[in-house]
């Protein structure tokens, strides 16, 4: 299945969704930390 394009989008579309909700539970760890100082 690799050696198609849409494979390869759909690899990166997950890729990013992942990358998004990293951002998003650093973003959530950061606004605690700044209410809680």
């Amino acid at each position: 299945v690799k050696d198609y394009r849409a494979e390869k989008y759909y690899r990166d579309a997950k890729i990013c969704t992942i990358g998004e909700g990293t951002s998003e539970v650093q973003r959530l760890v950061i606004a605690r930390q700044l209410l809680s100082a």
